[in-house]
């Protein structure tokens, strides 16, 4: 990871400028996404080099010359468009917000999961609970709520966390199966995606999903469309409940995105109750995207970005952790790393872990 390791080569007067950008960041978050919306920076692209006037536009929207000039002017300062002759062209920035689906994911989990409650990130930084949270429901955490969120929120809740992890699948599965596991349990399956990756590639494996009974509800259901039940079990836990035992003895554990869900108390706890489940045979698999192993800069942006939706809207004292941290909780578990892979998928790692010897 080359960089956040040495001061940013930038002048003075272009440093100024990028402060004011973040000052007016919500407003310039809202004016791409209304250009989205209103389908004006597709109607722009569509124009290719001849470029669309602002009465097309206008026309096309049913806005008023108003409403368009407006977020086309601040378009321009954003740099989506650019502007010769009366007329507007997409710029590069512009043409990856409307073609980039990283880029369509993300915005639509900001703003429809994140947006209104991160106004509540500094009382969430002091208080240690999610209270951005409070915009959807009285809550205490947003996982056991989440098939009770509004369809839209729920949608772009699940395209974001489906989006990273489905990227992955393909390069994961030969990985997860070289040592032929039979029966894998699949600690927090949420909707059951890797639980029928897995009986998709392999005709033989059993799976058990523990989740909270909400989670399990909808992921047994769609085992159950896809004709693979009877290889698909639940198993219902409150894996911050430590009195509740894990399924014991699995082939292999499997925690893909989870771990960033929890604190650091409570990620030693899982992980010890999940050596205690283990035989010497086993083997747990924790997939993860961890800020400092990411490949781009671009990457880390985003999953540090993401830390902050964990602080205000889900549960207040978790994040997308450094990878260090996590390699000291699973010492500390009395677990060791047996190998340890970089750059799956979307700028995952993969850690198959293992217990000590006694």
């Amino acid at each position: 990871m080359p960089f956040y390791q040495s001061p940013q080569d930038i002048s003075a007067f272009d440093a100024k400028f990028e402060a004011q950008k973040i000052a007016f960041a919500p407003i310039s978050f809202q004016v791409a996404r209304c250009l989205l919306k209103f389908g004006i920076l597709e109607q722009i692209d569509a124009a290719g080099k001849s470029g669309c006037l602002l009465e097309d536009i206008q026309h096309s929207t049913q806005l008023s010359e108003y409403a368009v000039s407006v977020l086309l002017d601040m378009g321009l300062s954003m740099r989506l468009v650019w502007h010769k002759d009366e007329r507007y062209r997409l710029d590069k920035i512009g043409f990856f917000l409307l073609h980039d689906d990283m880029a369509k994911v993300n915005l639509n989990f900001v703003h429809d999961v994140c947006y209104q409650g991160v106004y509540e990130l500094e009382a969430s930084l002091v208080e240690g609970k999610p209270k951005g949270l409070k915009v959807f429901g009285d809550w205490e955490t947003i996982y056991p709520t989440l098939s009770e969120l509004p369809e839209q929120v729920k949608q772009s809740w699940f395209e974001f966390d489906h989006y990273y992890s489905d990227h992955a699948f393909g390069q994961l599965l030969p990985l997860i199966f070289k040592n032929q596991p039979k029966h894998i349990v699949d600690v927090g399956g949420n909707t059951g995606k890797w639980a029928l990756a897995c009986t998709g590639y392999n005709s033989q494996v059993n799976i058990t999903i523990m989740d909270l009974p909400g989670q399990l509800k909808v992921a047994l259901k769609n085992a159950k469309n896809k004709d693979v039940a009877d290889r698909v079990q639940g198993y219902e836990c409150n894996l911050l409940d430590e009195s509740q035992a894990f399924c014991r003895e699995g082939d292999l554990y499997w925690m893909s995105q989870f771990l960033d869900c929890f604190s650091k108390p409570q990620i030693l706890s899982i992980l010890k109750r999940t050596a205690l489940s283990m035989t010497t045979l086993s083997e747990l698999c924790i997939l993860e995207t961890y800020w400092d192993r990411q490949p781009f800069e671009a990457g880390a942006y985003c999953v540090n970005a993401t830390s902050i939706y964990f602080t205000a809207m889900a549960n207040g004292d978790s994040r997308m952790y450094h990878s260090k941290d996590m390699l000291s909780l699973i010492s500390q578990a009395g677990l060791y790393v047996d190998e340890d892979i970089d750059d799956i998928g979307l700028g995952h790692t993969l850690l198959r872990c293992k217990l000590k010897p006694s």
